[in-house]
C-alpha cells in the first residue's frame, strides 16, 4: 500500500522530535509549511507554551509580490526579531519533517541572518 507524502513527513517529524526538545533557554523553532503559507513558532516543550510566532498569513504579508522563498526568509527574520525581544538568542531548529531545502532553508537562513543561533 503506498504511503502518501504527508504521513511520511509526520513519521519523520515524530522521529526527529524524540531528540529535539525546547527549553526556556533554548526553545524549539518549529516550522510548518503549507502550499501557500509558512509558519514558525518558538516553543518551550517543558511548559507547552508558544513564546513567539510569525507567519506569512499575517496582515503585513498580504498583497506581497514577493516569491514564497523570499517571504519565508522574511518570516525567519521576523521570528528572530521577536525572539530577541523576548530575550532568546539560541534555539533548536525543528524542520518539521520537511527537507532542509527551499522555503524551510530560506526561513532558517533568514533567522540566522537576523541573529538567532542554531
Amino acid at each position: 500500500m503506498p504511503v502518501d507524502k504527508n504521513s511520511r513527513r509526520k513519521k519523520i517529524h515524530l522521529r526527529v522530535r524524540k531528540s529535539v526538545n525546547g527549553t526556556d533557554q533554548k526553545p524549539r523553532l518549529c516550522v510548518f509549511r503549507s502550499n501557500k503559507q509558512i509558519y514558525a513558532q518558538l516553543v518551550n516543550d517543558l511548559t507547552h507554551q508558544t513564546l513567539a510566532s510569525a507567519s506569512t498569513a499575517e496582515k503585513s504579508f498580504q498583497g506581497s509580490d514577493k516569491t514564497k522563498v523570499e517571504q519565508s526568509e522574511l518570516v525567519g527574520q521576523l521570528i528572530a526579531e521577536r525572539a530577541q525581544s523576548a530575550g532568546i538568542t539560541e534555539v533548536k531548529f525543528d524542520r518539521g519533517g520537511y527537507l532542509y531545502h527551499g522555503r524551510v532553508k530560506a526561513l532558517a537562513e533568514g533567522a540566522r541572518k537576523a541573529g538567532l543561533k542554531f
